[in-house]
């Protein structure tokens, strides 16, 4: 979990200028986000494109329990019910239509590099300490956008959990690092879908619960083997590539998580 980010710092500073100064940075909110997505239109049922795609990436983690949200360009009933939820968890009107407030504040949490507030790259990046998106069976630009997306589904995990820190102690692994850790072989960490998550102010079974309403399909956690001192989280239902059946797979039985 990374802290204040220098754009916040520069804000804040801004905030302390003359009046004339404080004018000229309020009047462009979305600028900051530039260097990642600016949205140009409201975005409700019906419509569809890269715009939408962008937004499901972010909402993902807002998916009813046991769903999940698509990442295919089409506003559908599931997107704008993970709006709506989006919208609540952070006090908005919650109507389902992304629009100026619902983007404002997917400013506000977004990087310019697309990747949430409270998680970064390097927390997501290669494991065993070698770094890079290399040596999976994706290319390294597409496990890299997986990363995102597992980033988007622990940012509402985090906020669920009342924007208490969660710390990821393992997230995509390369073929040599899964085999020294003993991974399975085919394992979610290969493919940027997962995260091993802790935290120092909520309980492992807190956590398992609580991922069951954030988009995770994969979840394992206290009383499941090998996971006693962590929760792994992943995306594997919407893993088309890795040769096995789409599905749900909870087991946290020390949590009362199964499925």
């Amino acid at each position: 979990m990374r802290q204040k980010t220098l754009k916040r710092a520069l804000v804040a500073f801004a905030l302390a200028l003359p009046g004339a100064a404080i004018a000229t940075v309020a009047a462009a909110p979305a600028a900051h986000a530039d260097g990642c997505y600016t949205w140009k239109r409201d975005l409700y049922q019906g419509r569809s494109g890269d715009d939408v795609r962008q937004l499901q990436i972010r909402v993902a983690g807002w998916a009813a329990r046991g769903a999940i949200v698509r990442i295919d360009g089409d506003f559908g009933p599931e997107t704008a019910a993970a709006v709506k939820r989006f919208q609540t968890a952070y006090g908005l009107r919650s109507d389902g239509i992304a629009g100026k407030q619902t983007f404002s504040k997917l400013y506000q949490l977004q990087d310019n590099d697309c990747t949430p507030a409270h998680f970064s790259y390097r927390e997501l990046d290669g494991g065993c300490g070698k770094g890079g998106w290399s040596g999976g069976p994706l290319s390294a630009t597409e496990t890299k956008a997986n990363a995102v997306h597992t980033m988007w589904k622990l940012e509402a995990l985090r906020r669920g959990l009342g924007d208490k820190p969660l710390y990821v102690t393992s997230g995509f692994r390369d073929e040599s690092c899964n085999k020294q850790v003993g991974g399975a072989s085919n394992s979610q960490h290969l493919y940027g879908n997962a995260a091993d998550v802790t935290s120092q102010s909520r309980s492992l079974c807190e956590i398992s619960r609580a991922s069951r309403d954030h988009g995770f399909s994969g979840i394992y956690g206290p009383g499941y083997p090998g996971h006693d001192d962590h929760v792994h989280v992943d995306s594997r239902r919407e893993n088309n590539r890795d040769n096995l059946t789409n599905r749900t797979s909870w087991a946290a039985p020390d949590c009362g998580v199964s499925r």
